[in-house]
């Protein structure tokens, strides 16, 4: 029987993982995609807001060549890590059942089973985004996803959204050489909270009318030729090739439901947890990172969330 499994093998789960190493304890890693499976699936050219130093996990030194950490060389870091600390992981193995037994959990994946006296859910919240919920969203021309901008070169392209990520993809799109770039938000204005790089940029090009940005406003149709956007005073019609809808994501509270944890009864479906071990309602089953804020997913990241991983460990370790 393991002492802890752990869901979840982005920086949080490696974490802990590292944690329980040093504790003694017997521990497995599992992870339905590869290693650092979020940050994996961020844009190609996305830069961090923190500074790497502020993204290191288990004493290794995290070089970065740049002010702020590119994708790429946390995806080389966190690599790097998990063959140092020689941690156990297991890439593309999903759960696919939880059961409480005395004394512990019983876990189904897709290539075996464990028995554990603790499970800790890292789990993050990049798997499941914010649908639009309208006609044509499930055509092939939408995506909750960006990569890179060279499929849309010469294209007319519509952005939901006006967090860092609808931020970045619409500046990246409109100097990649989109035909045009419009931008849809629900709010009044750009997110205050885009990076401090990035938003006098981006409210530049709305100034100039290079990105045209409709403010209080909703894309209500997505046709395979054009989008149809209902502002405040009117609904349009304009030309487009593809919509990438930057709309966020949220946890997966089914996975938290099937294990027992309850929830607060704000509006965030915030989880019942202990701040000081961080074991939620559930007996033996702990919460660490992202997955804490429940729909606030912006209360916790990387930076401060890796002191988690030695609470939940030393409760562990305490039994």
């Amino acid at each position: 029987m393991e002492d802890l499994i752990i869901i979840g093998a982005g920086p949080i789960g490696l974490a802990c993982g590292i944690e329980a190493k040093k504790k003694g304890l017997k521990y497995t890693i599992i992870e339905k995609g590869v290693l650092v499976n979020s940050i994996y699936n961020y844009p190609q050219n996305m830069t961090f807001f923190s500074t790497s130093d502020r993204l290191e996990i288990g004493k290794i030194p995290f070089i970065s060549f740049n002010p702020k950490p590119t994708r790429a060389e946390a995806l080389e870091y966190y690599r790097r890590v998990t063959s140092s600390w020689e941690l156990n992981v297991n890439l593309y193995e999903g759960v696919v059942s939880f059961k409480k037994t005395t004394g512990g959990f019983k876990i189904q994946t897709t290539k075996k089973n464990y028995t554990t006296k603790n499970i800790v859910l890292a789990t993050g919240f990049y798997d499941l985004p914010y649908k639009l919920n309208i006609p044509g969203e499930e055509l092939e021309k939408v995506t909750h996803y960006y990569k890179e901008a060279h499929p849309y070169f010469g294209m007319d392209i519509v952005i939901v959204g006006a967090a860092n990520s609808a931020v970045d993809v619409a500046l990246e799109t409109y100097r990649k050489g989109a035909k045009s770039v419009t931008l849809v938000v629900r709010e009044k204005e750009v997110g205050s909270n885009v990076k401090y790089w990035a938003r006098p940029d981006i409210l530049n090009r709305i100034k100039e009318e290079s990105i045209p940005a409709y403010f209080e406003s909703n894309l209500v149709e997505i046709k395979h030729k054009s989008v149809r956007i209902k502002t405040k005073n009117e609904t349009l019609e304009i030309p487009n090739d593809f919509v990438l809808a930057m709309t966020g994501y949220q946890p997966d509270f089914t996975l938290l439901g099937s294990l027992g944890v309850s929830f607060q009864t704000d509006e965030y479906k915030t989880p019942v947890y202990n701040e000081r071990t961080m074991e939620s309602s559930q007996k033996g089953v702990y919460l660490a990172g992202v997955v804490c804020g429940g729909l606030k997913t912006n209360r916790w990241f990387i930076e401060n969330s890796r002191v988690h991983a030695e609470q939940i460990v030393n409760s562990i370790a305490a039994l």
